[in-house]
């Protein structure tokens, strides 16, 4: 701000930029300069703010007092200020003449003053405010700096001179990079002696405390020694780690060694000689063995049957009920031919990582070709060849089954090898997987029947101490339904009982006691029943066994008891004495009469309101078979021969009619069954008391009872 107070009344306050322009404006008053500068167009062009004196608050001057003020503030026209005696009158601003000379020598190569020349020289290329109205005033510009830069020799002569000794700003740093270098780089660590003073430690102490420093301070370094020794131990150790780690990941031998991602395709990969399982060890699936028979022949002598034009199968299908030895019957055929058996479970092939599943069939079939003639038995074969569906949770879900039919059928044959599928649910396979060229032979693997059962239990009875009187035969006729693995089993109870009860050999008594077992569950003896609850059971249970032993066509009764097995506080088994593949209307309602026996029982003994819940089962086994007799056997005169599989399907109508021929025929079962026990009243009662007696009682011993005969032998 540029401020007048001592001359003009009242006091006015204007910046100088106004005032300049002002005195720029009164420009044609003054005399006219003799040299003027050439100035630009863009200089030119550059707009000028026009103000006047009564805008900068001096419209009260006089002429002559303005003449003064102008004459005070701007110097007048000169030829050479400093050419002034030292009397002379001084202006307020004088010029700077510093490297002015030197600066121009420098640039143009010639002197300034050798060329007489006094016209102002700008460093600018845009002249300032003060400039433009001194050279349109043609007054000289006089303390404006005339040297635009520091020269190399003016900063070495500071810096030798040492007027230079403040560091110059860095103008150029980031602010991010200023605070970085300007930080505070923390205290400076404190001399000894300087400690020593600050924690006024006497001077007879000074030894003593400069050498516990010294041993403290080598003791610290040794320990900072062997703990960064320990560190790139550690580091080494870890690096070595790693990188073992990432060759065995890809396959590469490092070291010899080799590492798998997952356990479940060693098996696969892993082929095994059966030469200890043979055709000898499986028993009874005689059928089964000779179909499974013609393959051995193809892996053993192939050339006798494509010298005919013929080719290997491909893929063998075996279905059956668990248990019933299709695993067993693989591993023979891979023994009897005595080529590697390659051995996977569908269960293996199946991850939550996409594309596993694919990866091991590839390398199962891989290995497989590379040695072949061999076999390749999957297990569980559903697990991994079930119908394909489109399901958005599992969109990768059919890779492994795509794979594996590929691999079955792909471009490439696989001469030599042969693959064997089993289940036990081969409705849930998928259509592509069971057409031929891929699992061209179908065996199915029954449950033995008598004949079976009875080479099954000879063949596991050989592996035990056995009592020469025991007949397989009959252990087998009371096992109706049961597989090889089962028969297993209940020679392996029979064993443990003997071993139990300190016998040398297994008996009849033992084998029985295991059958029991397996069918009607442990015996729980430690369960206390009273008096009324026995009473109850034991006629219930003689019901079921006079109906039975009475009725034509029902199966001959094996066993009846009342000690609590399993869920039951009774039981009474019946087995047929040959296999049954069909069974007749009258064999089904001899069931039905047989289950209605115990209810029966109870109601004709103990009154209506004194029946109990222990008929359940019985009751849902004779309405099962009242409803396969209506809806799927067509052994109902009204419905007609007429099966449903689908009963909510049908109308209303159907649905009652179907309801009311099951009810018919469960009504009529009740009433013969309570006709028969009416007319047996003796004999039912008799029964009943000698299970409360013995408790239980087998085939011979029920028929003594009903014909009147005593068990003195017991």
């Amino acid at each position: 701000m540029f401020s007048f107070s001592s001359t003009v009344q009242p006091q006015v306050t204007v910046p100088l930029s106004h005032l300049i322009n002002t005195f720029h404006s009164l420009k044609g008053s003054v005399v006219k300069p003799q040299h003027r500068e050439r100035r630009t167009e863009q200089e030119l062009q550059v707009p000028e703010p026009s103000w006047s004196l009564k805008d900068v608050g001096l419209t009260d001057l006089g002429a002559g007092q303005l003449d003064e003020l102008v004459n005070k503030l701007l110097p007048c026209v000169t030829q050479d200020v400093s050419s002034k005696s030292p009397g002379a009158e001084s202006h307020t601003w004088r010029t700077s003449y510093l490297s002015t000379d030197s600066f121009f020598h420098n640039k143009y190569g010639f002197s300034l003053a050798k060329m007489g020349a006094l016209s102002p020289i700008f460093c600018r290329q845009n002249p300032s405010a003060l400039q433009a109205v001194c050279a349109d005033l043609n007054i000289w510009p006089v303390s404006i700096q005339r040297r635009g830069f520091k020269t190399l020799r003016t900063k070495t002569r500071r810096l030798q001179s040492g007027l230079d000794q403040s560091p110059e700003p860095d103008t150029f740093t980031p602010s991010f990079m200023k605070g970085l270098l300007l930080r505070d780089k923390g205290q400076l660590p404190e001399t000894l002696d300087t400690l020593l003073k600050s924690k006024n430690i006497p001077d007879a102490h000074h030894d003593a405390f400069k050498t516990g420093f010294a041993e403290g301070f080598l003791k610290a370094q040794a320990l900072t020694q062997r703990t960064q020794e320990s560190l790139r131990r550690t580091r080494l150790i870890l690096l070595i780690l790693l990188l073992v780690g990432l060759y065995g990941l890809s396959k590469t031998p490092f070291l010899s060694v080799r590492f798998r991602t997952t356990s479940g395709l060693d098996s696969a990969v892993d082929p095994v000689q059966m030469k200890n399982v043979t055709f000898e060890h499986v028993k009874g699936v005689e059928e089964a063995k000779n179909e499974l028979q013609e393959v051995v022949e193809f892996l053993r002598h192939p050339q006798k049957f494509t010298v005919l034009g013929g080719k290997l199968p491909k893929g063998i299908l075996l279905v059956g009920p668990p248990g019933t030895g299709k695993t067993l019957l693989a591993r023979a055929v891979a023994g009897e031919a005595d080529v590697p058996f390659y051995y996977a479970s569908g269960s293996e092939f199946d991850e939550m990582f996409v594309g596993v599943g694919a990866s091991r069939i590839r390398n199962l079939f891989r290995e497989a070709k590379a040695n072949a003639p061999c076999v390749i038995f999957i297990d569980e074969l559903d697990s991994v060849g079930g119908k394909r569906i489109e399901s958005p949770m599992h969109p990768y879900s059919r890779q492994t089954i795509n794979q594996l039919l590929a691999e079955m059928d792909g471009f490439k044959p696989n001469e030599g090898v042969i693959i064997i599928g089993a289940t036990n649910f081969p409705e849930a396979l998928d259509n592509a997987l069971i057409r031929p060229g891929r699992f061209d032979m179908q065996v199915t693997v029954p449950r033995p029947d008598v004949k079976g059962r009875t080479e099954i239990l000879k063949w596991y009875l050989k592996k035990i101490k056995v009592d020469p009187a025991v007949e397989a035969e009959i252990i087998a006729r009371g096992t109706v339904g049961f597989s090889g693995a089962e028969l297993e089993n209940l020679v392996n109870q029979a064993a443990l009982k003997a071993a139990v009860d300190g016998k040398d050999m297994v008996t009849m008594k033992e084998l029985e006691f295991a059958k029991d077992k397996i069918l009607m569950g442990p015996e729980r003896r430690s369960a206390e029943i009273d008096k009324k609850n026995k009473v109850i059971t034991a006629y219930h249970e003689s019901g079921h066994a006079i109906i039975a032993y009475y009725t034509k066509d029902a199966m001959p009764i094996n066993k009846a008891t009342i000690m609590p097995r399993g869920p039951t506080l009774g039981h009474v088994s019946m087995l047929p004495e040959n296999d049954r593949w069909s069974e007749t209307r009258a064999q089904l309602l001899a069931q039905m009469d047989v289950s209605m026996g115990g209810r029966v029982a109870e109601e004709l003994i103990f009154g209506n309101e004194n029946i109990t819940t222990g008929a359940s089962s019985d009751f849902e086994s004779a309405t099962k078979i009242a409803k396969m007799m209506v809806t799927h056997f067509g052994m109902s005169e009204k419905l007609g021969v007429m099966t449903y599989t689908d009963l909510s399907k049908q109308s209303p109508e159907t649905q009652a009619a179907v309801e009311q021929e099951i009810r018919t025929l469960l009504r009529d079962s009740y009433e013969r069954a309570k006709a028969l026990l009416k007319a047996r009243a003796k004999e039912h009662k008799n029964l009943a008391e000698a299970l409360l007696r013995y408790e239980t009682l087998d085939a011979r011993e029920i028929q003594m009872v009903l014909e009147g005969k005593t068990l003195d032998s017991r």
